[in-house]
């Protein structure tokens, strides 16, 4: 048995995964999660739309997790069984209600613990949310954007070693085209780089021009890490943002945390149907 502290000399974040999907299977009764999803800012609401929610179970009760502290998420993992046209065999995603970001000061491991969790648990493709700052002032809060990539500002990686992981297409085409199918019925969606900064402070005025001069398009303090860890994983990576706010120095006004749950609670409905839709569309076809 190893130690559930990740960040234990000698630790091993593989094996600490492994043990946290063991007692997810027995806690669940399901021996294999198809698909894990992530939620972020404004995006809870899809656990309910996904599916049944079969079995529910606290992330403090895992092996290497910790309690949500992030505003607006909740500290749970959900077993739910998804409805997939032509499927006759029970098919379950695993659904992450909260993350642990870079900026709690808990290091890396944490921060991809639920990625490499969700590969030992079975899965084979994973969807990252987030509720991010965009540089558009055309693209209004509350509107949906599918990751096409990321540059990551973190000055880290999940990667120790001598661990080389190509990156090219990371956030699946694959996925992507079928997210965008999904879409038609809801409006469509658009495309654009996202770049994962520190924080916990949101970025400077000049920070956000640096990061649209780099080809960014939206910006947040999660996800590109975490899509990291899962192409080293061999899982799927389809990464989808909610526009909570546009960025600083794009909006007339100062940040405001709540106005990030604001947007998210009134976009919930929406974009919970649209990555509803995307899941069921993903799983059919396997």
């Amino acid at each position: 048995m190893t130690t559930s502290d990740l960040s234990a000399p000698g630790a091993d974040p593989s094996a600490i995964a492994a043990e946290a999907a063991a007692v997810l299977a027995e806690r669940t009764g399901a021996a294999r999660h198809e698909v894990a999803l992530v939620l972020g800012s404004g995006w809870q609401v899809t656990a309910d739309l996904v599916g049944e929610t079969v079995a529910e179970v606290p992330v403090t009760d895992l092996p290497g997790f910790v309690a949500a502290a992030a505003l607006g998420h909740v500290g749970v993992v959900r077993s739910v069984r998804v409805d997939v046209p032509g499927r006759d065999e029970e098919v379950r995603a695993l659904v992450f209600a909260s993350r642990t970001h870079l900026y709690e000061g808990r290091g890396v491991r944490p921060v991809v613990h639920a990625v490499r969790t969700a590969a030992a648990a079975g899965a084979r493709t994973l969807v990252l949310t987030n509720g991010c700052g965009g540089l558009d002032p055309d693209t209004p809060p509350g509107t949906p954007v599918l990751i096409s990539d990321h540059i990551n500002l973190t000055a880290t990686s999940p990667l120790e070693g001598a661990t080389f992981v190509d990156l090219t297409d990371l956030y699946s085409s694959r996925l992507r085209a079928l997210a965008h199918e999904a879409a038609q019925a809801h409006g469509g969606l658009g495309e654009g780089v996202y770049v994962q900064f520190r924080g916990p402070h949101y970025e400077t005025p000049a920070e956000v021009t640096m990061a649209g001069r780099l080809g960014g398009d939206l910006v947040g303090m999660s996800t590109a890490l975490e899509a990291i860890a899962a192409r080293h994983a061999g899982l799927e990576v389809l990464g989808l943002s909610l526009v909570t706010n546009l960025a600083a120095g794009v909006s007339p006004t100062p940040l405001d945390p709540q106005e990030v749950v604001d947007a998210g609670r009134a976009a919930g409905p929406r974009i919970g149907a649209l990555l509803a839709d995307v899941v069921r569309r993903v799983l059919a076809e396997r």
